[in-house]
């Protein structure tokens, strides 16, 4: 009798599933942001230009779309520092790094109302952000401070951290713009005299 393997292969998904849950996860942004909690995975679907089984197929549960979403926003950040690095000079690549960052604040806000309705606690979610983004914003952090443009002692997250508290206080229509502003504020605070 043959031993059964205890490793399964892993299944590629093809182009066509890909795409369709590349799409779902757009449409999904989108109306959550807009609707809240009352966009319904028919309307997601019916966005995304797939029929409701295509959608359960890919998220069978609405938390597990939620969480794509969520999730999939993280992942784009991360994307991101990698290919700025590449293509842009130190400060410059954190900047445009941070600034994606204000943008990724920015849907979770439009979101929160639909994340605060996921059935494991949307702050479980939310914790496991800042060990995603760390190596990111780390590996910015030592460009600009290996090309002598930054103080050695910055705290990477805490950098983060700064601009979502300003993100967080929301007394005014401007917050982004606060934001923003900030993270200028910053990167020259950080700077080395010359």
């Amino acid at each position: 009798m043959a031993k059964e393997s205890q490793f399964t292969p892993v299944r590629r998904r093809r182009a066509d599933s890909e795409r369709n849950r590349a799409r779902l996860i757009e449409a999904a942004k989108q109306l959550f942001a807009e609707q809240g909690s009352t966009a319904s995975l028919e309307q997601v679907a019916r966005e995304a230009g797939v029929g409701i089984g295509t959608l359960y197929r890919h998220f069978p549960k609405r938390d597990v779309l939620l969480e794509a979403v969520y999730r999939q926003e993280i992942d784009a950040l991360v994307d991101a520092a990698t290919q700025l690095m590449v293509e842009r000079e130190p400060v410059t690549a954190l900047r445009e790094w941070l600034l994606l960052f204000v943008d990724f604040l920015d849907t979770k806000r439009d979101m929160a109302e639909a994340l605060s309705t996921l059935i494991r606690d949307p702050d479980a979610l939310y914790g496991e952000t800042p060990a995603h983004l760390a190596s990111s914003i780390e590996a910015l952090i030592g460009g600009v401070v290996e090309d002598g443009k930054f103080r050695s002692d910055i705290e990477p997250l805490d950098l983060l951290r700064a601009i979502a508290g300003v993100a967080n206080i929301r007394s005014n229509n401007n917050w982004k713009e606060s934001t923003i502003l900030m993270v200028d504020v910053l990167i020259k605070g950080m700077q080395v005299d010359r």
